[in-house]
């Protein structure tokens, strides 16, 4: 069946995601609150089982991975620390006619809500200059409200890892290279929330922040750093990597993730950003982009992608303006370098201090330190490099649980043809979610509802596979009905339990179900005693 046209296609997906339960918008009763979604039963859980895969991926099967849970109030100077009280903004104009409210490096893209079939920028509405808006939503901290008492809801989850850097590298018994992960809701008060879930100004994220060593530390341990040979994945992590051979291993690991719960490599765009792109601090910074329907095109008609998440090579400017900010050091001592220190050669160790002053310097100077300063501090810094202390650089993988979420919905989605009870054809949807991803793994269905010994048999099978798999019980309905109902929900397996079950069709049969699989609707008979193990075996 041909796919849906792009706009029609993202209504079936909104109208699917509330009628069966994945996302509602929020506060709906009153209206709606633009750029707040609720999630449903089934969203609730596809988040709850994103969630899980990617902690298990950085944390559970990693030894050099911890995690943390902080706050979403934080001391305000943080805020400050990081450049968000300053520089997190977003170009507004104002539209006087029709009293819209834009971002003015969307308005090409942006629909006029008076004239939707014309873009923002081609309304010739009355529009305001270009001004900055600060995307942090404010609140008070006590009972006073005065700018004394002022706070902020995080923007980010990353801020709260570097405050806490410290604390967690002491307590967890970690050597650099290391990373520390965190889950959690951020906030942004976006001009202009849109395209369903993707620009919301409640989300969740997932962040971690590998902490590595600096360039110069590794050439003076190892006697060069070792750089990417080639595209593709690098292998397993090896002592004199440098930052660039970091930052591409851990574009291949994210990559890698989103296969394995379902998104194929067809559908992400890896896309490095350009020099002019780059965050100030930033060295190198990817994009992974998934092509979702209302993603732009090029030139031939091809999906370009919107992002799902960003890996930075931050180089040590975050444990820096944190150290700066607070007074409190962020160095961490490195007893193999200072070991290695003194055996090079004196040619080398001028070198490795030289590059090490000038990285220092130019950040400092950056950041409006008064030359004089700057350079006292960078010479201090890198003295301090020869006794075997530096500032760990960072590699941030970002992520979005929500434009997750909505990728995989969105890749989920498919129109095919099923035979009813008749073997008529007919049009079914489907949500093809990749079983270790799907919210509901297995639904069980007795054959008839008013057969209690049916019943009885399904209650049991329930309660056997429930403890390790999430299962939906439906009863009411004719069994095609109920397997429809399932593919919407993208229950990858129907377990059915019917006559063959009690042993009515000979003994053979007897204790044996129906297994469905949700894309085929191949069916084959399993032994209950077998079932487990072997949805088990199918789901992970």
């Amino acid at each position: 069946m041909a796919e849906p046209k792009t706009a029609e296609l993202m209504e079936k997906i909104v109208s699917l995601c509330k009628r069966r339960g994945f996302i509602f918008q929020s506060s709906e009763i009153y209206g709606g609150l633009n750029g707040f979604w609720d999630y449903g039963p089934l969203g609730a859980d596809l988040k709850r089982n994103i969630k899980d895969a990617w902690w298990r991926t950085m944390t559970r099967l990693r030894d050099d991975v911890v995690g943390l849970d902080a706050t979403i109030i934080m001391h305000p100077r943080i805020w400050k620390a990081s450049g968000h009280l300053d520089t997190f903004s977003d170009p507004m104009v104002d539209c006087k006619t029709c009293k819209a409210r834009f971002r003015a490096d969307q308005m090409i893209d942006t629909p006029c809500p008076q004239k939707p079939s014309k873009m923002a920028s081609e309304c010739h509405g009355e529009k305001t200059e270009a001004r900055p808006f600060n995307l942090m939503f404010d609140t008070t901290v006590g009972p006073i409200k005065n700018e004394e008492n002022m706070a902020y809801l995080r923007p980010e989850t990353a801020q709260a890892i570097f405050a806490q850097f410290k604390n967690v590298l002491e307590t967890s018994r970690q050597k650099i290279p290391f990373g520390i992960a965190q889950m959690g809701k951020a906030f942004r008060n976006e001009v202009n929330p849109r395209n369903f879930t993707f620009r919301s100004r409640e989300f969740e994220q997932m962040e971690l922040e590998f902490f590595i060593k600096p360039d110069e530390a590794i050439e003076a341990a190892y006697g060069s750093v070792a750089k990417p040979s080639g595209p593709g994945h690098p292998g397993e992590p090896q002592p004199n990597w440098g930052w660039q051979i970091w930052h591409q291993y851990w574009v291949e690991e994210r990559m890698r993730f989103y296969e394995s719960i379902g998104l194929p490599r067809n559908s992400l765009v890896e896309y490095w950003q350009k020099a002019e792109e780059l965050a100030h601090y930033a060295r190198a910074t990817v994009d992974i982009l998934y092509k979702f329907p209302f993603s732009k095109r090029d030139e031939k008609g091809e999906l370009l992608g919107e992002e799902l998440e960003g890996i930075a090579a931050r180089s040590d400017f975050d444990l820096s303006q944190h150290q700066r900010f607070s007074g409190k050091p962020m160095t961490v001592f490195d007893e193999e370098l200072k070991a290695a220190w003194v055996k090079l050669e004196d040619n080398k160790k001028r070198e490795l201090t030289q590059r090490y002053f000038e990285g220092r310097q130019k950040y400092l100077l950056k950041m409006g330190e008064p030359v004089e300063k700057a350079d006292q501090q960078a010479r201090e810094d890198a003295e301090a490099l020869v006794k075997g202390y530096y500032l760990p650089h960072v590699i941030e993988p970002s992520a979005g649980v929500d434009r997750l979420a909505l990728a995989l919905i969105c890749n989920a989605y498919c129109e095919d043809q099923a035979p009813d009870e008749k073997g008529k054809l007919e049009s079914r949807v489907v949500m093809k979610f990749h079983p270790r991803i799907a919210p509901i793994k297995v639904a069980v269905l007795p054959l008839l509802k008013n057969k209690p010994e049916l019943v009885k048999k399904a209650e049991a099978v329930r309660n056997l596979l429930r403890p390790h798999l999430t299962v939906f019980y439906d009863e009411a309905g004719a069994i095609g009905r109920r397997y429809r109902r399932q593919d919407e929900a993208g229950t990858a397996f129907g377990v059915t339990i019917d006559f063959e079950t009690l042993g009515e069709q000979g003994p053979e049969l007897k204790d044996t179900v129906t297994l469905r699989e949700r894309d085929s609707m191949k069916q084959e008979r399993v032994k209950i005693a077998a079932l487990l193990p072997l949805l088990l075996e199918k789901i992970r």
